[in-house]
């Protein structure tokens, strides 16, 4: 082996959310810190986030009850991360940028202008820390070398790349999960993490749209196109979670926020129950409409809930075509009933394609966090997606990228050591 190739305290591969926030923060401690992607184009997934604007952050995460936020194995591991490094830190930083920002809803953050802004701050950070960018760059083989090979009597890897060999002290693996293979998505983190015996907990979309098989989802295809608010719940006592968010129907199924946020917790072969109508006393309103209207229940029902909705509803039952005036009480009730509670078991969802988030990923059990190391193989990080740590929508998981980035670049080895 030469002893000719660069030598660096770190190597960061991934340069997306996590990979980026990292290299400027270690860079900014005095570090020598390579920045490896395989992509042409740094953070696409930022890029393209929160409709172009990224919702960069959430204010109303609690990181002393992660729980309630985030998916996973064991959730509460994301806790020490995200006390240290906080929201109102990233905000900060943002700030100190210039950036121009707004609250969208349920706390949420998004730039005025655009993702590119945030994406420019993280690049200005990286070039406080004098960071090296490589890329497009492929990583095609990584070996661990113990303590005592060159060039020091500390761990190291050797990292070779298409660009030639590096070795750094510290290895850190932020290169996200399977969601989006379009904008450069791969398992290379996975399949390092099975290269050096890391556990992983299997992984699925996350974040995703829903979909039904074609034949049991005619009768709503027409409804493609149609948003309006619900409430959705998927799981029964203890397990059950609900969402009340705006529901959009496509030409193959369901999607919109609330199922993004649902589909994340929905198990397969499990219902969904959804409330088309949840701030509409259905049972009354009808009740009432029968007392004073000559109207087709369809007419009746479109005062309640969106018309398209209402038109669709009544097709289901002869007993529902007819003036509210003639229905009986028992099938007025029985549309009460099923608009509140609609109950359809999804046959799967739309893929990575579509999916804003992989579940699962490096078991949490392998790391420590509150440095994001590998307990098993020193040297060795995991940040970010590519950990079995999932997100509400809303900014939770860049909020989890940006803290497990934190965490990770502060206890880095300092230089030279």
């Amino acid at each position: 082996m030469s002893h000719t190739s660069p030598v660096f305290d770190v190597v960061i591969i991934g340069a997306g959310a996590a990979g980026l926030f990292c290299a400027g923060q270690a860079g900014q401690r005095g570090l020598k810190v390579l920045l490896i992607d395989h992509a042409e184009k740094v953070a696409e997934k930022i890029r393209i986030s929160g409709g172009g604007r990224c919702n960069f952050t959430n204010r109303d995460l609690d990181p002393a009850a992660p729980h309630k936020h985030f998916v996973g194995q064991n959730p509460q591991f994301c806790r020490s991360a995200l006390s240290r490094y906080t929201p109102a830190d990233f905000i900060a930083l943002v700030q100190k940028h210039g950036i121009a920002f707004h609250e969208k809803h349920k706390g949420q953050l998004f730039a005025d202008r655009s993702a590119e802004d945030i994406i420019a701050m993280l690049l200005a950070e990286c070039a406080a820390g004098q960071v090296t960018h490589w890329q497009p760059c492929v990583v095609k083989n990584i070996k661990f070398l113990a303590p005592g090979a060159y060039p020091s009597s500390a761990t190291s890897y050797q990292i070779d790349t298409d660009r030639g060999p590096v070795q750094a002290r510290s290895l850190v693996i932020a290169t996200g999960g399977l969601s989006i293979p379009k904008i450069g998505a791969t398992d290379f983190g996975y399949r390092l993490a099975q290269q050096f015996n890391i556990p992983l907990v299997e992984r699925r979309p996350g974040l995703v749209p829903l979909t039904f098989d074609g034949t049991g989802w005619a009768p709503y295809a027409q409804l493609a196109g149609l948003a309006l608010p619900v409430q959705i719940s998927t799981g029964a006592k203890k397990t059950r979670m609900a969402f009340d968010e705006d529901l959009l129907f496509t030409h193959r199924g369901l999607s919109g926020p609330a199922v993004l946020q649902i589909s994340s917790y929905w198990q397969e072969g499990t219902p969904l129950a959804i409330n088309l109508a949840p701030t509409v006393d259905l049972p009354a309103a009808l009740a009432q409409g029968k007392a004073r209207s000559r109207k087709l229940i369809a007419n009746e029902l479109a005062t309640l809930v969106p018309s398209r909705l209402a038109d669709a509803w009544a097709q289901r039952e002869a007993d529902w075509q007819r003036p509210i005036n003639e229905a009986s009480d028992k099938a007025l009730a029985r549309l009460a009933e099923q608009l509140a509670r609609w109950e359809l078991t999804p046959t799967g969802t739309e893929g990575y394609k579509k999916a804003e988030v992989t579940l699962g990923g490096v078991d949490t059990k392998a790391l420590s966090q509150q440095t994001m190391e590998c307990k098993t193989q020193p040297g060795l990080y995991f940040i970010g997606e590519v950990v079995d740590v999932t997100g509400w929508l809303g900014g939770y998981n860049f909020q989890w990228a940006w803290a497990s980035a934190a965490a990770c670049a502060q206890a880095l080895p300092p230089a030279g050591h």
